[in-house]
Formats: C-alpha cells, sequence, structure tokens
C-alpha cells in the first residue's frame, strides 16, 4: 500500500535551519544522558532533592542516549521524536510534582517543540503529513 502524500520540497535555508536546531538538541541530550550514565555529582544531588534512587541514573542516561540514537539516524528519526517526547513529557511531570518554578517546569517542553521543528524542518515526510499553510 502506498501512501498518496507527496513529499513538499525542503528549501536549502529549512533544511540548514532544521539541522542546527536538531544538532543544538542533540549536543545537549547527549551531555545530559552521558551525566546520568557516569553519576555526575550535580546529577546525582538533583536526584536525591527530586528522592528518585542514584542507581537509576544510569538506567535514565541510557534509555535517553538511545532515544537520541534512534533520532539521529533520518530512516528512524520520527520514531526517535516520539520517544524524546515521552521522555521530556516524564521530566515535564517531575519539575511539576517537585514544584519547580514555571521556567524548570517548561523547559522540557520547550526542547520537545524544538525537537519536531528541528525534524519537521528538515524532513519532507514530515512536512507532506502536516501541511503548514502560509
Amino acid at each position: 500500500m502506498e501512501s498518496s502524500i507527496e513529499p513538499v520540497p525542503v528549501s536549502k535555508a529549512s533544511l540548514w535551519t532544521g539541522r542546527i536546531i536538531s544538532a543544538l538538541i542533540v549536543a545537549f541530550l547527549l551531555f545530559d544522558g552521558v551525566t546520568k550514565v557516569v553519576k555526575e555529582s550535580h546529577v546525582m544531588d538533583a536526584f536525591a532533592q527530586l528522592g528518585y534512587p542514584a542507581h537509576l541514573a544510569p538506567v535514565i542516561g541510557a534509555i535517553l542516549l538511545v532515544c537520541v540514537a534512534v533520532y539521529v539516524v533520518p530512516r528512524t528519526a520520527i520514531l526517535g521524536a516520539i520517544l524524546l517526547t515521552g521522555y521530556l513529557g516524564g521530566a515535564t511531570e517531575v519539575n511539576l510534582r517537585a514544584g519547580h518554578p514555571m521556567f524548570e517546569t517548561l523547559f522540557p517542553v520547550i526542547f520537545g517543540v524544538l525537537v519536531w521543528l528541528g525534524l519537521f524542518l528538515r524532513d519532507r515526510r514530515l512536512q507532506a503529513l502536516i501541511p503548514v499553510s502560509r
């Protein structure tokens, strides 16, 4: 069964803007995942403050790194964006439950929007699926 959705051509500006946004998001998320895997002291302090057991930090970091790896591969980028949306939704919930200030609570939401924006700007399939009229 073939799709009848015709891909919209991506401009060079859109492609590069999407790549830059995605690269910045990936760099930040890789850093975040690695600091959890290696149990960096600030991460351990945050886990203690939130009431999470320290042994979960590497597990959560590994989950994040797998989600980022799936997002980085062009063929699986949409699945990666879906997985990252779930991960960042969990981070939003944790911040809400902890009573953090509004910006800290919305920070994962902003990242989720940027994950999808970067992908949308560089992926014709997604642009064809979600047409944005001008």
